[in-house]
């Protein structure tokens, strides 16, 4: 089976490109060779490479600088997925995309369901739920994978910058009143690979399984298990990362640190679904551990 990769340099698509060794001919890209701002260089790579499966991490994830690139950000994280579905329906391929936590509003106690509606409150989040949509309407087999708070040992992150500001503070302050499950992005690409697996009978088939796609098909969240705020996740990156300075960890509430765009208060993401149909997902704190030894 032949799969074509997006933004193979971005947290998740350089672990898929690793972990999906084995599972056919990987075609993974960089920006340079498919940018998913030029539609028309989205159309003409995937019909050149003529994929069976197309692997789509790759969006437009700067939340804040969004606001005040909306176009941009509607193009990269709506527009082009729906140009690859479109593509994918003529060459008879299945899709595998990844969504956010951004898609809800956080007004929710609870965890979020597939079955929730979702409200997004940036134009962050609408663009990635209109992605979804685009995908949806094309009536292809396909995977949605939302998932929250990734985190990983490249790129521009959350953990990377903690241990980068505790090596440079005495103090962080951090905010406690929003909640999520932290998701190294390894984790994702590893049960990304599992699902695949899965639905081609083990790896061994040369084409795409519609009967298995199609059985499975749809929206599925994907995070770790269990949830913490910011201050909590801080704190465990700090407790397990070796050879960290000890800054003091000060709680804050949002209000304290505005930002541009609006996120949920509540991110947390029940991966019931997913887990039901493939493999289980780590608690959070195991997997940090993981990631950081």
């Amino acid at each position: 089976m032949k799969i074509l990769l997006t933004g193979k340099t971005g947290q998740v698509g350089y672990e898929l490109e690793r972990t999906l060794q084995g599972l056919g001919e990987i075609v993974a890209l960089d920006r340079q060779q498919m940018d998913l701002a030029n539609l028309d260089q989205v159309r003409d790579v995937i019909r050149s490479v003529k994929p069976q499966l197309i692997i789509n991490p790759a969006a437009y994830t700067a939340v804040d600088l969004a606001e005040s690139a909306p176009d941009l950000a509607m193009r990269i994280n709506a527009d082009a997925p729906g140009v690859m579905a479109a593509e994918a329906k003529k060459l008879g391929a299945a899709m595998i995309h990844y969504s956010t936590d951004y898609v809800f509003d956080g007004d929710k106690a609870e965890s979020y369901t597939e079955e929730d509606v979702p409200h997004p409150q940036s134009v962050y989040g609408r663009s990635k739920l209109a992605g979804e949509q685009a995908i949806q309407a094309a009536g292809i087999p396909h995977l949605i994978l939302r998932t929250s708070w990734i985190y990983g040992l490249r790129g521009k992150n959350f953990l990377l910058t903690v241990q980068r500001l505790a090596q440079e503070r005495d103090e962080l302050r951090i905010v406690a009143d929003q909640f999520g499950a932290p998701t190294w992005s390894r984790t994702l690409a590893e049960v990304t690979a599992h699902a695949i697996c899965q639905l081609q009978g083990g790896g061994t088939q040369a084409n795409v399984d519609h009967a298995a796609w199609s059985a499975h098909s749809g929206l599925y969240h994907v995070t770790a298990q269990g949830r913490t705020s910011w201050h909590g996740f801080t704190q465990a990156i700090i407790a397990h990362s070796s050879g960290l300075k000890q800054p003091k960890v000060t709680p804050i509430a949002t209000q304290d640190y505005p930002l541009p765009a609006k996120r949920p208060q509540n991110s947390v993401l029940s991966s019931q679904r997913f887990m039901q149909a493939f493999c289980r997902l780590p608690e959070w704190e195991a997997a940090l551990k993981l990631c950081v030894d």
